[in-house]
């Protein structure tokens, strides 16, 4: 059965054909151009399947996408998706599982650096013409033997704990639901609180979705509980995270400084307070791209993609209940 897949999210002439290699006999790509509202819709018009990495969803693009079956996320959170919309259409929800987790712990171990060793900054102020030695923002600082607090502790959060134990320091990890005291153990990990991970971290790093309960976590109250030598690493979602108030924190010298890949608005304004800083690292929501992945996020989405072709469920860890 013929399928048409149209990815939202514009990408290049090249990213496509690599996609399209990966495509079975039967199966059809397009992709867009923009973000514009009306040329997604357009786009969507006779789309059997979805797909989306950092698009929103609405319910008014569900509506134009009608032969529309399959909504699959290329990636995780589906916090851009209005998911009571599919549902009322009756259209499967899916993500790529663990598809990213190992590309985004590797960002977000590198982000850790860049920010307590001044890399980016180093970098950005050699291509001034600045040779800056002594007037860094902050003294660097090692991360070996750092308190480091992982809020989030999914598939990337855990590659996050295993890529930081050589680094010999204490890792301490929140989620919903606490580990076997043996799996603890084994992956040199200890539970506290959100505020236990606040008071005692020397760097928070958040992995955690974007939910109601969520949403603004951290705030100018929790960037207060810090430790003012801390710094706070987001590659979860920019909502987590109430900008106004770590620009407020920042400006006050409460915390050491920041990194961060998400934006509570994607894409982010040039004019965004948080790009002035020198103890900011700030990129563009490139944490889970990692050219030598793509081939197995792809191939994950066209496994659900085939599922759905048959009549048959989407892969249990995949399916967005």
């Amino acid at each position: 059965m013929p399928c048409k897949i149209v990815v939202l999210d514009p990408i290049t002439a090249e990213t496509a054909a690599r996609m399209r290699g990966l495509l079975p006999e039967g199966m059809e790509l397009a992709h867009a151009t923009s973000r514009d509202p009306a040329h997604l819709r357009a786009l969507a018009a006779d789309a059997d399947v979805l797909v989306s990495g950092q698009v929103a969803v609405d319910a008014a693009l569900l509506e134009a996408a009608g032969k529309a079956r399959l909504l699959h996320k290329w990636g995780v959170g589906v916090d851009n998706f209005d998911l009571e919309a599919a549902r009322a259409r009756g259209v499967t929800v899916a993500r790529t599982t663990g598809s990213n987790a190992v590309p985004v712990a590797e960002f977000t171990l590198g982000l850790m650096l860049a920010l307590l060793r001044n890399l980016a900054f180093g970098h950005s102020s050699l291509r001034a013409g600045e040779w800056r030695t002594t007037t860094l923002p902050k003294p660097s600082l090692m991360l070996s033997g750092r308190t480091v607090g992982i809020i989030g502790y999914g598939a990337i959060g855990q590659n996050v704990a295993r890529l930081l134990r050589p680094f010999n320091g204490r890792i301490l990890y929140n989620k919903t639901t606490r580990l076997p005291a043996a799996e603890e153990a084994a992956q040199g990990v200890s539970f506290a609180t959100v505020p236990e991970i606040l008071a005692e971290s020397d760097v928070v790093s958040l992995h955690c979705p974007l939910t109601p309960q969520t949403a603004g976590l951290i705030d100018r109250a929790a960037l207060r509980r810090m430790r003012r030598h801390a710094v706070l690493i987001n590659v979860a979602r920019g909502g987590v995270v109430v900008e106004a108030d770590l620009v407020a924190a920042l400006e006050a010298g409460e915390i050491r400084g920041a990194a961060t890949d998400v934006y509570e608005v994607e894409p982010t304004p040039a004019g965004n307070p948080l790009l002035r800083f020198d103890n900011v690292v700030a990129t563009p929501h490139i944490a889970a791209m990692a050219a030598d992945n793509f081939d197995r996020a792809i191939l994950q989405i066209i496994g659900n993609i085939e599922r759905v072709l048959r009549g048959e469920p989407v892969a249990a860890a995949d399916l967005v209940r």
